[in-house]
């Protein structure tokens, strides 16, 4: 067995998360919903920092159950942009009060965790990547997913943002093949 992917340098807090839910499959539309809204959040900061707030964030975001945050208004825009525990970016909030409403819209129809897994066939893309430099930030699947949730309404959602999704959601197992996690990851899928 190798060392874990070179991301994730040695704070204990990114090595649990590696180790334990980076690339696990996620199949709960509530989760997939919230780990995309919070990949929303980390566009133009670093993982860590939203792993750091990721308890405040779903203490503010009240357990990110998208169906009370459709209802949000401004009163809750402004508790929010008042919480020195999240980042605090009006843009990105009110996004997710959007977001939230397209989230219920896709579930109705289908189920968001159906939405999302059938664009790589409802099972996890084996990815058999040796180096960090082959791994790429977009795919194919990553823009037709970044396009439609677009078309539907859904912001902050770029394929690069898309695809850093689907790595942590397991949709593909981008471990390093030298990584101790590609393995038991592989498994699950």
């Amino acid at each position: 067995m190798g060392d874990r992917c070179g991301w994730v340098g040695n704070d204990p807090l990114y090595e649990a998360y590696h180790d334990t839910e980076w690339g696990v499959p996620e199949w709960d539309s509530r989760a997939l919903w919230e780990k995309l809204i919070l990949d929303g959040f980390q566009a133009g900061l670093s993982w860590i920092t939203i792993l750091r707030k990721r308890d405040n964030f779903r203490e503010s975001f009240q357990g990110f159950d998208p169906n009370i945050i459709a209802g949000w208004g401004e009163a809750e825009v402004q508790r929010c942009l008042a919480d020195p525990g999240i980042i605090r970016h009006r843009g990105k909030i009110e996004a997710t009060i959007g977001n939230a409403r397209v989230w219920q819209q896709i579930e109705a129809e289908q189920g968001f965790d159906r939405y999302l897994w059938a664009y790589v066939g409802g099972r996890p893309i084996q990815n058999r990547f040796e180096s960090l430099a082959e791994v790429p930030t977009e795919t194919e699947i990553s823009r037709a997913i970044s396009k439609d949730l677009k078309k539907r309404g859904f912001k902050f959602c770029g394929p690069t943002i898309v695809y850093a999704f689907m790595q942590a959601v397991g949709m593909v197992n981008d471990h390093l093949v030298t990584c101790p996690c590609h393995e038991p990851v592989r498994k699950l899928g």
